[in-house]
């Protein structure tokens, strides 16, 4: 009985480190396509990945694990759920005519990063890259 106890804690904490690799590999592609400025439209895969790593989280602790295989489970249920979580408290829907890669800009008064106004028509003949960037996704 004991040695069966063991061996489920050693499954437990080998999920529990194999949940956090997968935590860490769905950050690391989703923060890649933020940074790339290409998040797809169909996030279906990266919400999939990140919900793995919640659910192999959650299963390393149902099965038992050892407290240095509990940590990494625990990391990985609260980072597989951050994406799936954020995206449904705060679905984001594409505006009626949205502004398109190549269009040209719409005139808008704006701050910039230091507080000072500008307008949008005062960059013309200059190429421009304006990213509006909203915090949930």
């Amino acid at each position: 009985m004991k040695t069966m106890t063991a061996n489920r804690k050693k499954i437990g904490t080998t999920l529990g480190f194999v949940a956090l690799a997968v935590a860490i590999l769905a950050v690391a592609l989703w923060s890649r396509q933020i940074n790339q400025v290409a998040i797809p439209e169909d996030r279906t895969l990266f919400v999939a990945a990140f919900l793995a790593a919640a659910v192999l989280g959650v299963a390393a602790f149902a099965i038992g694990t050892r407290w240095f295989g509990g940590v990494p489970a625990i990391f990985a249920i609260a980072v597989g759920s951050f994406l799936p979580f954020t995206i449904a408290i705060s679905p984001q829907q594409v505006a009626e005519n949205p502004i398109r890669v190549g269009d040209t800009i719409p005139i808008f008064t704006a701050l910039d990063d230091t507080g000072e106004r500008f307008r949008s028509d005062d960059l013309a003949g200059s190429p421009v890259l304006i990213k509006f960037f909203r915090g949930h996704w």
